[in-house]
């Protein structure tokens, strides 16, 4: 008789996970992930591709009389081009040639930075 009176009662304290309703569709359950994904690409990914496009751009334009850096640290000027333009020569001081490779160059000094140079 007082087993009438009792209510089921659920281990978890809710009912199976059939009977609370409907799922959310997958799509809505991806969302979270696809903009941490958003936010990587745009933040992280994007501006890194487009520094590695100007740097490879700036390598490959440079010329014979640039003044440039090198990821060492050496300044210098480029004087001659060798192997197919895969080395630079870069003068270092008179009488001073180094050779390095095209890769190897980090910047190319211009503008203000030429004529303190001077």
């Amino acid at each position: 008789m007082l087993l009438f009176f009792v209510s089921e009662a659920y281990a978890m304290g809710g009912p199976p996970s059939g009977a609370d309703g409907p799922q959310p569709s997958l799509l809505i359950q991806m969302v979270p992930f696809l903009l941490m994904f958003a936010v990587i690409y745009f933040l992280i990914l994007r501006p890194q591709y487009k520094k590695q496009k100007d740097q490879q751009a700036m390598i490959e334009s440079l010329k014979k009389g640039d003044k440039v850096i090198t990821s060492g640290g050496i300044h210098g000027t480029i004087v001659g081009v060798k192997d197919k333009d895969a080395i630079l020569v870069i003068q270092v001081a008179k009488d001073v040639r180094v050779e390095v490779s095209r890769g190897s160059v980090s910047r190319v000094v211009e503008g203000k930075e030429k004529e303190k140079g001077k």
